[in-house]
């Protein structure tokens, strides 16, 4: 006896991956033309709502079923956000990155994000968290428009895993990198910007990876990047120079200053990223400003990176607060 033929059309899509493209339509109603997604990826797209200035945000959440990878595990998302168009690109948790049968077994994820001209995009995810004996690897690239218009706020950031199990850097291998390029059909597109992080245990070298970390629990990295980012990215870089230097005085502040009721706000934020064993920098790159950062707990890293955005206040005022839950 043969089975019944399936009412439902076969796939051509490959596991884990997905499709997102954006697009405006008139009168200026931002819509999903187009969001696939296979097992083990998951996109959830809650209804667009609109910004401070009257402008449609569409918010994606970015899942994987069981909250995390799981040791070969291949995630790969395509995201085109075309003319004038505006995402905010989120997950609902750290991403958990499982063990690895072996050394050879890798869980990887690809994100390829177009970026079109005045189209804006916001990806403030929650941090990876590698599990012990896990191998990860992570490619993002970014292609934006080359005569600049294009806008990008990203964040990247690894947590030690679970250090209640005692698993604090036990990853074999954590390798990400993200890129921005120029958008060319013609080729990959020039370079704009690459940043690399390795984090893996050197058997040989007899060092573990805990003791590289310098007691650190997350590294992070933020880029900012276009005209409406602007404000955002003067205000990271003068923040870390008003940072007084590891030794010296901070001359920047006279004695009526210290007095105030501003600076008394300032050096109670400095006395909280110490305890939390904050240390961060910021540099302008290219047309880029480019932040680094690593804190003793996660929480901590959180307060920090979200004090600093809510303070300046472009990323609630362009996007909307639900752009910020992963900073909570």
């Amino acid at each position: 006896m043969s089975l019944p033929t399936s009412p439902f059309a076969p796939s051509a899509s490959l596991p884990g991956t997905g499709q997102l493209v954006l697009c405006l339509l008139p009168p200026g109603k931002q819509v999903l033309q187009k969001f696939t997604y296979q097992y083990p990826l998951k996109l959830i797209a809650p209804d667009p709502h609109h910004a401070s200035d009257d402008k449609h945000v569409t918010i994606a959440f970015l899942l994987t079923y069981g909250g995390g990878l799981v040791g070969g595990d291949q995630i790969s998302l395509k995201v085109e956000l075309q003319d004038a168009t505006r995402l905010v690109l989120l997950t609902q948790g750290s991403t958990k990155i499982f063990k690895s049968p072996n050394r050879s077994v890798v869980s990887r994820q690809i994100l390829d994000v177009q970026v079109g001209p005045r189209a804006a995009l916001c990806y403030l995810p929650d941090p990876t968290q590698p599990f012990a004996e896990s191998v990860y690897e992570q490619r993002q690239t970014f292609y934006v428009d080359p005569n600049g218009s294009s806008n990008l706020l990203v964040l990247d950031w690894v947590s030690e895993g679970r250090r209640a199990r005692g698993e604090s850097w036990t990853l074999w291998s954590w390798n990400g990198r993200n890129e921005v390029r120029e958008m060319d059909e013609r080729s990959r597109g020039r370079l704009l910007l690459r940043d690399a992080v390795m984090l893996h245990d050197d058997e040989l070298a007899g060092v573990s990876l805990l003791d590289k970390a310098d007691n650190m629990g997350v590294f992070g990295t933020l880029i900012v990047y276009g005209s409406i980012f602007k404000h955002l990215a003067d205000f990271l870089v003068q923040e870390f120079s008003n940072q007084p230097r590891i030794g010296a005085k901070n001359w920047a502040a006279n004695d009526s200053t210290t007095q105030s009721e501003n600076a008394k706000e300032v050096e109670l934020s400095r006395q909280r990223e110490q305890q939390d064993g904050l240390l961060w920098t910021a540099a302008t790159v290219r047309g880029f400003v480019l932040v680094k950062f690593g804190a003793t707990e996660l929480d901590g890293a959180r307060r920090w990176l979200g004090g600093l955005l809510r303070k300046e206040g472009t990323v609630e005022k362009m996007f909307g607060h639900q752009a910020l839950l992963c900073l909570r």
